[in-house]
């Protein structure tokens, strides 16, 4: 049986080109771990699209990830303006983020949306002024 495996990232929230980072180290790990390609694809796009928010809409933030043998968990936290309205801002195409974000060719309001297709549960904690954190599970 497998032990834990526990990982740990700081996301710059200042430099897009870093963004991604994350999700590439997650993606080696479970690549070297002998996880299945297509398990391995979900986590890394929904891990990719998290820190392109964390960049976009937070300054950046941690992400924590546990594999063990049934399933690989993600928490991703930031201490942002938070979300103020979940439901509106899981709808494909929602977006609030800045034109000159757009200009870069994010924010066109799919990240919340593919990182809940992504995964097999996703819960989101949020609080206006405060941040939000993000709880994703994807079982092996």
């Amino acid at each position: 049986m497998m032990n834990a495996l526990h990982l740990h990232y700081e996301v710059d929230g200042t430099d897009f080109t870093r963004a991604g980072e994350a999700s590439a180290a997650v993606k080696k790990a479970l690549r070297q771990l002998g996880v299945r390609p297509d398990i391995i694809r979900k986590v890394a796009i929904a891990l990719y699209e998290g820190e392109i928010n964390m960049v976009i809409h937070a300054e950046g933030g941690y992400i924590d990830v546990s594999i063990d043998q049934a399933s690989i968990q993600m928490a991703l936290c930031d201490h942002g303006k938070g979300i103020e309205n979940i439901d509106l801002a899981m709808k494909e195409g929602y977006s609030t983020a800045p034109d000159e974000v757009r200009s870069l060719g994010f924010g066109a309001g799919m990240g919340l949306p593919n990182m809940k297709k992504n995964t097999d549960e996703m819960r989101i904690e949020s609080t206006v002024g405060v941040g939000t954190n993000v709880y994703m599970t994807v079982y092996l």
